[in-house]
């Protein structure tokens, strides 16, 4: 375990004017605030504060951020208070351990959810104090580090969370460093035998790879000496993860990834980068496309190098970067390579935090979206992803997500422009709205004023921007139809009634009633759940003109919108017997979606349609996010539930004699019947394979997937 005394000295390399008596007694108040607490492994608590400090120093940040990092647990695991920390330590301290505390106490309906709203407050403390998001990262990485004493189910969660959310976050921060080493982590949980097999392989050729990179490194330095420059030359080969995406992608073994192994030559200044480059594709021919310019035209996270791949010695394809030093500094350690000290507080210059635009239109987006768990689809697509840069007529560049569009474009630009772009120009020519934006694209928008966003829309934009943009701008359409079809409706049932609609809307009183019998808010809301099909205009008859005494219900008012749901459901068809819930309400009619087909054990939402019951998604189902959040009810599977439902796998394999049968075993082995198969074989010595066959829950999908994968030949099984 770290000391605190290794800790300060670390803090004083970087910063020897630092207090520190204040890192002493954060440590000491740490220290007595988690006594008799121990982490999973049964270490005592404090190893991990103190463990979260010392990465914090390796970024070289503030005394305040590595105080923020012992005390970080505190307020949630202790009986230490935000006002406490504040008098001990200062409102700086006691605001970024606030910032970074975990949001336990809020009570959302589901675990998707929470984690979707904890990210979502966490951008906004984070546009705030970007300290805030380095310290959850320092924290992230050390649980990453020390996940093995937890549970296999808790080891996937979190790692889940860490591959999709914290590792995009520390490549949009710059910090190379953090990106690999949570990937790898996530990696070997995630995926523990293709991990498993792959560091095996990489094992086998570690002698010759390791020669390799050693008379590479010896002819670089010396081409690269006798023309003058002084340059540091190492290599390595790319890390795990990158390897395991690569394989995926290309849907090959190990022997078909191609620059394996990357090499870094830092340099004195700019123009020693371009020279080099020079050098290098003087000595060995450059591959046609595989050059990139990141000093030019820096990455948004301040990241600058220039890329190259080359035939090297033996054949073998290597990709080379060249940057000066204060560049690989950055690339290290990102925005926080970039943190100004002071005598009087601290920042980051303002040239650099504006390259951080990014934070700020995350801010704008979680405004504007309401559902958190959209947010939070959104925002990984959008971090995930390589960038592309594209210029407006003018010659300002624009920075886009790779898979973006000329619809992008045009939201990017202005809301307006998006809702009525109808073409775009590209380099001069005309180009359709599912045009794939490039590298140094010249772009321009067409637009119409009767032009408005179709739904197929959003089967091709690229963007979270432009695809909340065009979601409200349907779900408003969609919401004034149903406006208008709720009003006509309950004047119909209100006529049949004998009932006055018009005496009815003038009557605040009788309104009021309606309101609070309904658990509704206003006209608008009453309007719009009648068109969508979740309120039953009887009902509001019902409360108009209740039954007699002998006829009258005693349901409490909280149980009155199960029962209208249930009721309508009744109406539009009989009883679903595949064991879905309702509010606890077991005979509702369901339809499964096709585009998730989802099975018992499926994390599943329920999205309403009047007079086809419930459709039923898979959670996280790019389809459901298209649907109003309003017609959104929470569903569960019966705890009985079996159901027989077709599923499809995907499964890529070598292109052997035989391996079909070996597959085709497999499949027999765990008693399922393959009722239809499309098999391709590609030119690359591969063989995709589509496989239907009827499953009862995810539990027996999930066990004909492990099985499939211990298949010699079978490169990947995937859900289709």
């Amino acid at each position: 375990m770290l000391q605190v005394e290794q800790l300060i000295e670390r803090v004083k390399a970087y910063q020897p004017s630092v207090d520190a008596g204040l890192i002493q007694h954060a440590y000491d108040y740490s220290f007595r605030m988690h006594a008799g607490q121990t982490r999973k492994s049964g270490e005592p608590y404090i190893v991990h504060p103190i463990g979260v400090a010392g990465i914090i120093a390796d970024l070289r940040l503030d005394a305040a951020s590595v105080c923020a990092g012992l005390l970080h647990d505190v307020v949630e695991d202790t009986l230490a208070t935000t006002d406490e920390l504040t008098k001990e330590f200062g409102s700086e301290v006691a605001e970024l351990v606030d910032g970074v505390t975990k949001l336990s106490k809020i009570n959302f309906t589901s675990k998707e959810d929470r984690q979707a709203e904890n990210f979502r407050k966490m951008v906004v403390a984070m546009a705030r104090d970007i300290r805030v998001l380095l310290i959850k990262l320092c924290d992230r990485l050390d649980n990453m580090r020390t996940l093995g004493a937890m549970t296999r189910e808790s080891q996937e969660r979190i790692a889940r969370e860490t591959l999709e959310i914290y590792a995009p976050l520390a490549n949009r921060l710059g910090i190379q460093a953090f990106k690999s080493e949570l990937e790898d982590l996530s990696f070997k949980y995630l995926e523990p035998e293709a991990q498993a097999d792959l560091v095996a392989q990489l094992t086998k050729t570690k002698k010759e790879r390791d020669k390799y990179i050693t008379e590479v490194c010896k002819t670089l330095s010396s081409r690269l000496a006798e023309q003058g420059f002084a340059a540091e030359v190492t290599g390595r080969a790319k890390h795990l993860y990158s390897v395991y995406r690569k394989m995926k992608e290309q849907q090959s073994g190990i022997e078909a990834v191609y620059d394996l192994i990357a090499f870094r030559v830092i340099v004195e200044s700019v123009s020693d980068c371009y020279a080099a480059l020079g050098v290098i594709h003087s000595q060995w021919t450059p591959v046609p496309g595989r050059f990139k310019d990141y000093v030019a035209l820096p990455k948004p996270n301040m990241y600058q190098s220039l890329h190259t791949t080359v035939i090297g010695p033996g054949r073998e394809r290597i990709e080379i970067q060249i940057r000066t030093h204060e560049m690989h500094r950055v690339a290290e350690r990102g925005i926080a390579a970039h943190w100004k000290y002071k005598d009087r507080g601290g920042g980051i210059a303002d040239q650099d935090a504006q390259r951080f635009s990014w934070l700020r239109q995350l801010l704008e987006w979680q405004k504007e979206l309401k559902d958190p768990a959209e947010f939070l689809e959104g925002v990984k697509v959008d971090l995930f992803q390589d960038e592309v840069y594209v210029f407006t007529p003018k010659g300002d560049v624009r920075v886009f997500p790779r898979g973006a569009t000329p619809v992008d474009f045009a939201y990017q630009i202005h809301t307006q422009l998006g809702n009525h772009v109808t073409g775009s120009r590209i380099n001069g020519k005309m180009e359709p709205l599912r045009y794939k934006l490039r590298n140094g694209d010249v772009v321009e928008v067409l637009t119409h004023p009767h032009q408005h966003p179709g739904k197929d829309w959003l089967d091709f934009v690229g963007t979270m921007r432009a695809r909340a943009k065009i979601r409200n701008f349907l779900r408003q359409e969609q919401r004034d139809k149903s406006r208008r079809l709720g009003e006509e409706l309950l004047e119909k049932e209100l006529h049949k009634s004998g009932i006055s609609a018009s005496k009815l809307l003038k009557n605040d009183a009788e309104l009021k009633r309606v309101y609070e019998t309904l658990k509704i808010q206003n006209l608008e809301e009453l309007f719009v759940g009648i068109g969508y099909g979740k309120i039953d205009p009887e009902e509001v008859v019902k409360v108009l003109s209740p039954p007699t005494e002998e006829g009258r219900e005693s349901k409490p008012p909280d149980q009155l919108r199960e029962s209208r749901i249930a009721g309508l459901m009744r109406k539009v068809i009989k009883r679903d017997e595949g064991g879905i819930r309702l509010n606890g309400i077991d005979d509702v009619l369901v339809r499964y979606a096709k585009c998730c087909n989802p099975l018992p054990g499926d994390d599943i939402l329920g999205f309403i349609t009047r007079g086809r019951g419930v459709t039923i998604h898979r959670r996280g189902c790019p389809k459901a996010f298209d649907t109003d959040p309003e017609r959104r009810v929470e569903i569960t599977w019966d705890s009985k539930a079996r159901i027989n439902r077709s599923v499809q796998l995907r499964v890529v394999t070598a292109n052997l004699p035989g391996i079909l049968a070996n597959v085709g075993q497999s499949f027999m082995a765990q008693g399922i019947n393959i009722s239809e198969a499309n098999c391709r074989a590609s030119d690359d010595g591969r063989a995709v394979n589509l496989f239907s066959f009827v499953c009862q829950d995810l539990q027996q999908l999930k066990s004909v997937m492990k099985a499939l994968q211990k298949v010699k030949g079978v490169v990947a099984v995937e859900r289709a």
